[in-house]
């Protein structure tokens, strides 16, 4: 299929649900489970933070019935959080992890919230350099990556509460991880570099992609579950979104170079291993699919949304498939696709 041929559509308004915040919003999570949180199983729960350039943040904790957001519980945070995660199976009561100045998890019970761990991979320091992102392992659900501005990777067994492995990843900080596999984790870096590891090996790691441009930082990291020969990356103040293909590393598949400003964030569609959203300065959330054959022309988008503001953060619901969120100013929107 050519997508340069094919037309893109405008997403309409009837099919949003907006969420206002008294106060800027980034990280943003969808839960498999309602349990412990509503009592409508039917119900999607949404973990969303605030962007605020001080201490004092906090954590919404939203129900979604298809027709209305409210918020059910809200909770302080230190710091904003990079990212918000809850548990990728469907545990009861559901868990909830957030990335900042700590690895922490928390617990839902009896409508209220609890800190169970507080995880700081510092082995000198009572305090840890600042996490930029994590990934939550599918495969070994007690297995959590983070990634470091102190160019690590730290790999955590969550009920033990112990570090399994931590990895100099790169020549400097790391801005985000992707699970593969059980033991196959994704980075990429400000050295401008996707680097795959496999926790068997852990002294060599892969290089799959680097920036065309010295010193140009890899932002953003998305790994395909779907099918795992497919990632994607965002560049630093670019607008393009990168696909590789690990078969054959260093050669992108496809670059998408439709957005008119920075891609912030992209997420690969968690029942299809051909789509794939994108989210940037332009205000619009973009919708692809991945190409069998290679057009000179380009590729446009399948379907495309404008926010009218500034896009920052995107997750694309695994429990609802057909439900996309997206963060912008103070605002969550939930678009159906």
């Amino acid at each position: 299929m050519e997508n340069s041929t094919q037309e893109s559509h405008l997403l309409p308004n009837n099919t949003l649900v907006t969420y206002d915040s008294p106060y800027p919003l980034y990280a943003m999570s969808f839960s498999l489970s309602s349990a412990g949180i509503s009592r409508r199983s039917s119900d999607q729960i949404i973990a969303v933070g605030s962007f605020i350039e001080e201490y004092n943040n906090r954590i919404d904790i939203l129900t979604f019935d298809e027709q209305t957001l409210t918020q059910n519980l809200s909770f302080p945070h230190p710091y904003p959080p990079t990212k918000l995660m809850f548990q990728p199976s469907a545990s009861s009561p559901p868990i909830l992890a957030s990335s900042a100045d700590f690895l922490r998890l928390y617990s839902f019970k009896n409508d209220s919230i609890e800190l169970v761990s507080k995880l700081n991979n510092s082995k000198s320091s009572d305090f840890c350099a600042p996490l930029t992102s994590f990934d939550w392992n599918d495969v070994v659900p007690q297995r959590i990556g983070t990634s470091s501005i102190d160019t690590t990777c730290t790999i955590w067994d969550i009920e033990k509460c112990v570090v399994e492995t931590q990895l100099i990843a790169h020549d400097k900080e790391v801005y985000d991880i992707a699970w593969g596999e059980a033991g196959v984790f994704a980075s990429v870096s400000a050295d401008g570099s996707v680097r795959i590891f496999d926790l068997r090996d852990k002294e060599h790691s892969t290089i799959v992609y680097e920036s065309p441009e010295p010193d140009t930082p890899l932002l953003r990291l998305a790994w395909n579950k779907q099918d795992l020969r497919y990632m994607a990356t965002t560049l630093m103040d670019s607008n393009k979104v990168v696909i590789l293909d690990i078969r054959s590393p260093t050669m992108p598949v496809a670059e998408f170079e439709r957005h008119q400003a920075s891609v912030n964030a992209v997420a690969w569609a968690p029942h299809s291993g051909r789509h794939i959203c994108s989210v940037g300065d332009d205000s619009q959330a973009l919708i692809w699919e991945l190409p069998t054959v290679a057009s000179p022309n380009g590729i446009d988008p399948l379907s495309m949304y404008n926010a009218g503001s500034e896009i920052n953060q995107l997750q694309w619901s695994a429990a609802q498939p057909e439900w996309i969120s997206i963060a912008f100013s103070n605002k969550l929107q939930l678009l159906r696709v």
